[in-house]
């Protein structure tokens, strides 16, 4: 009886999986400045500073958080450090801008650990296709800290690959 090969396993190639690199939705936190505005357009700092000494800081506990406001209202930068100063002690870390700027930031941030030299002159696949969707930027970003380590860099999944570089 004939057995079946695996030729993907049997190739050496590495899929690394992006997925796996992006930040957990419970771990990110809103700050929104716009509840903290007298009619959601001016911010006065006696208010502000009031409402900020009784906001319940220990929701974000542990987690990333992104300071912005959600309203179109002309925000002084102290008001931005205060919110922070607050944050600073139970949060995981404080960052300005949208939830969405924050989840990019934090990608980054995790694929900064992947240590390019484990790959030094293998076959990479980069997993493209998934249910989970990931900014381009992770793309380009792993692109860019690869290349000089791989033998071959590919996009896809092991059995559909396009390839993206191939050292000569």
């Amino acid at each position: 009886m004939e057995t079946i090969a695996n030729k993907v396993t049997e190739s050496g190639i590495i899929t690394l999986d992006l997925t796996e690199h992006l930040p957990r939705e419970k771990d990110i936190a809103p700050f929104d400045l716009k509840p903290f505005l007298f009619r959601e357009m001016i911010l006065r700092e006696k208010d502000y500073r009031a409402s900020l000494l009784i906001h319940d800081w220990a929701q974000y506990a542990n987690k990333h958080v992104a300071i912005f406001c959600s309203t179109d209202a002309i925000i002084p930068m102290w008001a931005h450090m205060l919110a922070a100063s607050y944050l600073q002690p139970v949060a995981a870390s404080v960052f300005f801008g949208s939830e969405e700027e924050l989840r990019k930031h934090l990608l980054l941030a995790n694929l900064s650990f992947i240590d390019p030299k484990e790959y030094q002159d293998k076959r990479v696949v980069i997993k493209g296709c998934g249910d989970t969707p990931v900014p381009e930027l992770a793309y380009v970003a792993i692109t860019a800290k690869l290349r000089p380590y791989v033998k071959s860099l590919m996009y896809g999944e092991p059995c559909s690959t396009v390839p993206i570089f191939k050292k000569k």
